[in-house]
């Protein structure tokens, strides 16, 4: 847990995802990288035309000089941090900021979004989830010490997901958490019964190299409903999922419970790209 990346747009939402990502550094001696997309389209910045070079410097001056206002905070004391501009607003830039830094985590505010907004536009939060191949943590509420004890992961027990556990299992040695590991069991033509369940927990056992990964089964009407029930009657601090990163159509129609997880949970969920 060396490299963090932090997106900054100045709101309470990224302030409270920094603060989580200040009480990160500070256990694990990590850098903070805050990163700013400036929101700049490519038409604006290569315009021949005279007076968009200069508004263009105008704007990243004004951009530089909010950033280190926003960056100037008390909290942030004794953590070594790197303000990073970027002139677009392009999610998969965040994901090539993390590699480029070799960023072992991003971590994100938000306020999540529903209805309309979300099937047709989504959240920052959701695309940078989206896009992003690092562990993603999304923060939905001020926390001025991130110290969960408890972290349930939730799998659908399928070979795809073996790498997703294997990191959610790390994460949470490395948050020194207790890890609970849940199915859930819904309606329909996809309802298992405990026979069928447990023949898919030594499946994926074995293919782990686990002799038997215990695994507790939840029932309810969808995954999403069901993994926010758990963990909130659980009193679970943290949500580990795992989410495919669906583009274009195949999102449109398919969706991802990892990005709806993300995006309706108040608890803190960190997202594992399959």
């Amino acid at each position: 847990m060396k490299n963090i990346i932090v997106p900054i747009d100045f709101s309470i939402q990224s302030e409270n995802a920094l603060k989580v990502a200040v009480s990160l550094a500070k256990k694990h001696n990590s850098k903070i990288f805050a990163l700013h997309m400036l929101e700049l389209n490519q038409a604006y910045i290569t315009s021949t035309e005279g007076a968009h070079p200069e508004q263009t410097v105008f704007l990243l001056k004004m951009a530089e000089k909010r950033f280190a206002e926003f960056l100037n905070k008390p909290f942030l004391k004794g953590v070594e941090i790197k303000p990073i501009i970027k002139h677009f607003k392009v999610f998969s830039e965040v994901n090539e900021v993390a590699e480029a830094n070799n960023a072992d985590m991003i971590v994100m505010g938000s306020h999540g979004t529903d209805g309309v907004m979300e099937i047709f536009v989504g959240s920052n939060t959701e695309k940078v989830v989206r896009n992003s191949e690092v562990p993603v943590l999304v923060i939905k509420h001020r926390l001025d010490e991130f110290t969960p004890k408890t972290m349930v992961f939730a799998c659908d027990l399928k070979e795809e997901n073996v790498n997703a556990y294997q990191r959610a299992k790390y994460i949470a040695e490395q948050f020194s958490v207790a890890l609970h590991i849940v199915y859930i069991n819904t309606p329909g033509d996809n309802f298992l019964s405990s026979e069928d369940i447990n023949i898919k927990i030594e499946k994926f056992s074995a293919v782990v190299g686990q002799e038997f990964i215990n695994v507790k089964i939840y029932n309810d009407y969808t995954v999403e409903t069901g993994v926010i029930n758990y963990a909130e009657t659980q009193g679970i601090d943290l949500i580990g999922i795992p989410t495919h990163g669906r583009k274009g159509i195949s999102h449109f129609f398919m969706g991802s419970i990892g990005e709806d997880v993300a995006n309706h949970s108040t608890i803190p969920v960190v997202t594992f790209k399959i």
